[in-house]
């Protein structure tokens, strides 16, 4: 049997350069497939350790932590776009709001405001380990950038105050 026939053929079953174009898309294919889903098979393959951060909503007005108390958000997920994320809200309370006021002399005192409460969200992720960049719903974890908490029934942005891999120390009074 010859390995290339009269009419061109590889081993008398496919035209060289019919062959030759497939493996080139076949090629374009698989490279393709690594640049828009390599990222996505490394996470899935990738071990995952826990990530605790706390997000604090300032000076939350009492409409909003009213209805934080009416729904009781502990063990719920939190959502990006359509769907679940691999976080929970692990707990939640509430710390005094601190406000700055001047007295008729100038100076400024920091007095608790009788009205709004800071709402603090304790948030469990899991994410690749030793991840550079830790990211739950499509939002980088850092401490100091504004992160959306968002579930079915609610959405409000905060600020991260706290951020730690493996277990939780904690730095509230939701421990």
């Amino acid at each position: 049997m010859k390995l290339i026939n009269e009419k061109g053929k590889l081993f008398g079953l496919i035209n060289v350069v019919d062959l030759l174009v497939l493996l080139m898309v076949a090629a374009v294919a698989v490279i393709l497939a690594g640049k828009f889903f390599g990222d996505r098979a490394a996470e899935v393959v990738s071990a995952k350790e826990d990530y605790w951060f706390e997000v604090e909503v300032i000076g939350a007005n009492p409409r909003y932590y009213n209805e934080v108390d009416r729904i009781d958000l502990k063990g719920t997920g939190l959502i990006a776009g359509n769907s679940f994320q691999d976080a929970t809200i692990e707990d939640w309370w509430y710390e005094d709001y601190m406000q700055s006021t001047t007295d008729a002399e100038g100076n400024v005192h920091w007095v608790v405001d009788e009205v709004r409460k800071s709402v603090i969200f304790l948030i469990k992720g899991q994410v690749a380990k030793n991840s550079p960049t830790p990211t739950v719903a499509n939002q980088e974890v850092r401490v100091g950038r504004t992160f959306t908490v968002k579930t079915l029934t609610t959405e409000i942005n905060g600020t991260i105050r706290y951020a730690q891999f493996g277990e939780y120390t904690g730095t509230g009074s939701g421990q």
